[in-house]
């Protein structure tokens, strides 16, 4: 499956599963998209940023999805061993498009996204004949996310995913609603709530705690998640900063002063540096600062792969 960089089940460390595309930014800003004359292109995605985001940080990734046999497709693969992700696990879809989404700089906080995935993304289409379940038995974290179940027959790979490995090491769901890709929120609801008994990690912004747990309110949310026994919770709650959850404890970490150029990819920056932290052992008052410092950074640039930080960018910030 992809290319073989000789990287076994044994040498990674991060394993996504998920959304991969090819974001298209304006290069000119304050424009709707209708006046826009020129776009630029940049590696995008959930699961795949934050594959990126943590090999930024050092870490050995990969990312489990799936491409159309295209010039898209092709330059999916180039990008991620750029960036020191293994290509090894991204299959190809013979008879479909890889996704690309076109990205309005308007408000640069929450810019819109129009995704152009019909009649279905390539990474929803992922078997479980196409899983490395070796290395889904070895990884130490394991990411999946709410998109990833949105349809068959991803949603049943990803079930058989962690059914096969319950809780064990990190096992992390990045909530990740996106409307668009559901008939209705229920639905998203019946199904992205059905993964959280294989879950250690549930992280996700309020809406997406509705949508996993029925409440907007962060202490609420993590009270419900901590109950279905998830160990970890992280709210975002933009201006508000982050809420962190364990069983004991509860911090609230402040946010980060930037200045914001685009909001998209910054969650994504969170969870490649919240990934980095768990591997590393730290404390989840640690890991939510270091995460949201990472997330701040990404807000501030233009892109999304390409605007994950390194550690030393991140650890700058936090020593303001």
């Amino acid at each position: 499956m992809g290319n073989d960089d000789g990287r076994g089940a044994a040498d990674l460390e991060v394993l996504t599963v998920g959304r991969v595309g090819v974001d298209l930014y304006p290069q000119q800003s304050g424009v709707p998209l209708a006046e826009v004359d020129t776009f630029a292109k940049s590696l995008g995605g959930t699961a795949t940023n934050v594959a990126v985001a943590a090999a930024r940080l050092g870490r050995r990734s990969g990312v489990l999805t799936k491409v159309g046999p295209d010039g898209f497709g092709e330059y999916v693969r180039t990008a991620l061993e750029g960036f020191g992700v293994t290509a090894r696990y991204v299959g190809t879809a013979p008879d479909l498009l890889t996704p690309v989404v076109f990205c309005e700089l308007t408000p640069p906080e929450d810019p819109p996204l129009l995704f152009y995935r019909a009649p279905i993304a390539p990474d929803l289409t992922l078997t479980p004949g196409e899983v490395p379940w070796d290395v889904v038995d070895s990884v130490p974290l394991l990411w999946v996310t709410g998109t990833g179940v949105s349809a068959e027959p991803g949603r049943g790979t990803q079930r058989a995913i962690l059914d096969r490995r319950p809780r064990r090491g990190h096992t992390v769901l990045d909530l990740d609603y996106r409307p668009m890709f559901w008939p209705d929120e229920d639905t998203a609801a019946r199904e992205i709530g059905g993964m959280l008994g294989h879950v250690n990690v549930v992280v996700g912004n309020r809406t997406e705690m509705r949508v996993a747990v029925g409440t907007e309110d962060p202490d609420d949310a993590a009270d419900r998640l901590l109950a279905r026994g998830v160990r970890l919770v992280l709210v975002k709650r933009g201006a508000d900063g982050v809420l962190v959850a364990t069983e004991g404890e509860r911090w609230t970490v402040p946010p980060c002063s930037v200045e914001v150029v685009c909001g998209l990819g910054a969650g994504d920056g969170f969870g490649g540096a919240l990934a980095h932290g768990l591997l590393a052992g730290w404390e989840p008052h640690r890991i939510a600062t270091y995460a949201n410092a990472a997330g701040a950074l990404v807000a501030s640039r233009l892109a999304c792969a390409d605007a994950m930080p390194n550690a030393a960018e991140i650890e700058e910030l936090l020593c303001r």
